[in-house]
């Protein structure tokens, strides 16, 4: 029997700048044997020569430092999203463009459901894209009066339900918990900000979140990471860090035929506990591995909303064109004055935190707490991550260059909402310098960027080419100065993605000693035109030197 396997390629791209490129990889097991040309790699003895990829390219599997397993699970519920979207089976499902599309398919939903009491629940709504009256509980009302209907919103922020739900939950104008929307008539209109307004749905969230947690999720979740060619993406923050939390990413990562490996985040919104306990917990976790596809070793914050949904916290001019009735600025989802004492327990027990800061206020906090809990309890290479970075300025990411933060950045935002964020929210100027990865790269920033799915879709070919070309859906150029190569894009999209997660040694490049993990793709990034990366084909991928071909059943 041949001891290791020989890869032949149309090219292999490396990202290890001593050997950049190639014709083949070998492999031994789940690790990279060695890279370079067909006859230096037989000179290692006994082999088989694979020509599965003879006419692909083979590059590091890519890298997706923030998304959600919950992308797994929602497509047992409604989506009614304005985009266009395809599942984990590869079905395209069309987008709903008005709020008329939108009823309707509450309706054919609501017609196919038996039992009367089960919530009907939606997801990936944006009433910033449905013209004319904000979508509200009244508008629900007219798929049904008596089941209760819960709508998440694509940002993940806000939700909208409809007048039963309000009333089976008790929500009045007289709850004191914020984000709760009032109407002209000063009673609650359907709209919930935030998670704390959002957790008043108990009935539905505890439905939603059932379905969202299952094992099947966790398999569809790693299918789109398959489907799209990553070979390692990060639950950010879903998972509590219980027996059952924990097991079910054990049960699963432990099948041969798992897709992807995964890295987890702890975070005391999905467990609440002290952060010293919960630091300890994560700790042995990162060092106590149950298997090699599972990872721990990071921490998830949450300071404030998200843009598109009014509730990020942005300085001063503040939202440009907000709904009526909402706040001047967003909602504090973490208070602002317990960062520093949460950060430093992460920090002090040698963990990476993550801090999701949509609005540059949000980052300020962030930043000054790295900066005072450093000063406190100085730490080399710590790797604090901005996540989102959508409006943070020049002057912080000089300062995060300083204090050795790394940046995730949600260039997705470009094409989903560029547009929408000219008009609405922050206006032509601040839309311009969002998502700014060039001002990363040109500061010294360490930077990956992610499509927080199921926030956006799954696939760093698109995310590449919207840090590329920065087009929004009408096909305007948003702020063309923040535009970066294919080149610093594939970084971004595998080894800095990498890096951020302390696994660069591990993987994030094809180099003898890494796992054998790779996207393989019809076409070389590097060599179409930049305006093509997103409609580059995945054959599939190779995980741990296991390959799995993209759309195939379980």
């Amino acid at each position: 029997m041949a001891e290791f396997t020989i890869y032949c390629a149309r090219r292999v791209i490396t990202m290890n700048p001593g050997l950049p490129f190639a014709e083949a990889v070998a492999v031994k097991g789940d690790r990279i044997l060695g890279v370079g040309d067909l006859a230096e790699l037989q000179t290692w003895g006994d082999h088989t020569v694979d020509e599965s990829f003879r006419h692909h390219v083979i590059t590091p599997g890519f890298v997706e430092a923030h998304s959600h397993a919950m992308t797994g699970g929602m497509w047992n519920f409604t989506y009614l999203g304005y985009f266009d979207r395809r599942d984990p089976d590869g079905v395209l499902w069309a987008g709903c463009k008005t709020m008329a599309e939108v009823v309707a398919r509450l309706r054919e939903s609501e017609s196919a459901m038996t039992d009367p009491s089960e919530p009907l629940i939606g997801w990936g709504l944006d009433p910033i894209y449905l013209k004319g009256e904000r979508l509200v509980g009244h508008h629900l009302d007219a798929v049904s009066e008596t089941r209760p209907i819960f709508i998440q919103h694509a940002s993940g922020h806000l939700a909208t339900v409809n007048t039963a739900l309000l009333a089976q939950e008790e929500i009045t104008e007289s709850n004191p918990t914020p984000g709760i929307q009032l109407g002209g008539d000063g009673r609650p209109n359907g709209e919930l900000q935030e998670p704390a307004a959002m957790s008043l749905a108990i009935t539905a969230q505890r439905r939603f979140r059932a379905d969202l947690s299952t094992e099947a999720s966790k398999w569809n979740f790693a299918f789109e990471a398959r489907n799209t060619g990553h070979t390692l993406i990060t639950d950010l923050g879903g998972t509590p860090m219980t027996d059952s939390g924990v097991g079910a990413w054990k049960s699963v990562t432990s099948s041969p035929g798992f897709p992807a490996r995964v890295m987890v985040a702890g975070s005391f919104f999905a467990t609440p506990m002290d952060p010293d306990a919960l630091a300890q917990m994560v700790v042995d976790l990162r060092d106590n591995p149950a298997n090699d596809k599972l990872k721990f070793g990071i921490i998830k914050l949450l300071l404030d909303g998200s843009i598109q949904g009014f509730t990020a916290r942005i300085s001063w001019p503040y939202y440009h064109n907000p709904p009526e009735g909402n706040a001047e600025n967003g909602i504090w989802v973490m208070p602002p004055e317990t960062m520093v004492d949460a950060l430093e327990a992460f920090h002090r027990a040698g963990l990476t935190v993550h801090c999701h800061c949509n609005g540059d206020q949000a980052a300020e906090v962030f930043i000054s707490a790295v900066e005072e809990v450093l000063e406190r309890h100085p730490r080399w290479d710590h790797r604090h991550t901005v996540q989102h970075c959508q409006l943070t300025t020049q002057s912080q990411y000089a300062r995060m260059a300083a204090l050795g933060m790394h940046a995730n950045i949600f260039s997705n935002h470009i094409f989903y909402w560029g547009d929408e964020h000219a008009a609405f929210t922050v206006g032509p100027e601040r839309a311009a310098r969002m998502d700014a990865c060039a001002t990363a790269e040109r500061l010294g920033v360490p930077f990956s960027f992610h499509s927080d799915a199921p926030i956006t879709p799954l696939g760093h070919l698109h995310v590449m080419w919207c840090a590329v070309n920065r087009r929004t859906a009408s096909d305007a150029v948003l702020g063309p100065d923040e535009c970066i190569s294919v080149e610093t894009a594939m970084k971004a999209a595998t080894i800095d993605a990498a890096r951020q997660l302390k696994l660069d040694h591990e993987l994030g490049s094809i180099q003898a000693g890494k796992y054998a993990d790779f996207a393989i793709l019809d076409a070389n990034p590097l060599v179409v035109d930049p305006t093509e990366l997103k409609h580059i084909g995945v054959w599939g991928t190779v995980v741990g030197g296991e390959k799995f071909q993209a759309g195939t059943s379980r």
